[in-house]
């Protein structure tokens, strides 16, 4: 997650990639937060991870986004074993439907009020 969870993580020199993960979770969340939790600091110890969005609406709509300095950090993240378990535990207990979108960044500003 970005260091303030008001503010979004900064931008990056690009290029660089997003992985855009967008969800609607079911009812049954017995151990999500926990798993959560581990794969954000899985993640962290990726090379080239630069960082972590996210947002959830009331309705239950969210929106992960993940920041990575090129296609093998990204490639190293989604073959992780936990996280690829993970993935298979999500798809059976905890989402009722999600999108998964990989971009390449070629532009990225960023603005800050002082």
């Amino acid at each position: 997650m970005s260091d303030h969870p008001e503010a979004p993580v900064g931008a990056f020199e690009p290029p660089y990639y997003v992985a855009v993960f967008t969800t609607v979770r079911t009812a049954e969340q017995s151990g999500y937060g926990e798993t959560n939790a581990r794969m954000e600091d899985l993640v962290r110890e990726v090379p080239g991870y630069l960082g972590m969005d996210h947002a959830q609406t009331p309705g239950g709509l969210g929106i992960t986004v993940g920041y990575f300095r090129d296609a093998d950090a990204l490639t190293e993240w989604r073959h992780n074993a936990e996280h690829r378990a993970a993935q298979q535990r999500g798809r059976a207990e905890w989402y009722q439907s999600y999108t998964l979108h990989v971009a390449k960044v070629e532009r990225s500003h960023g603005f800050t009020r002082a």
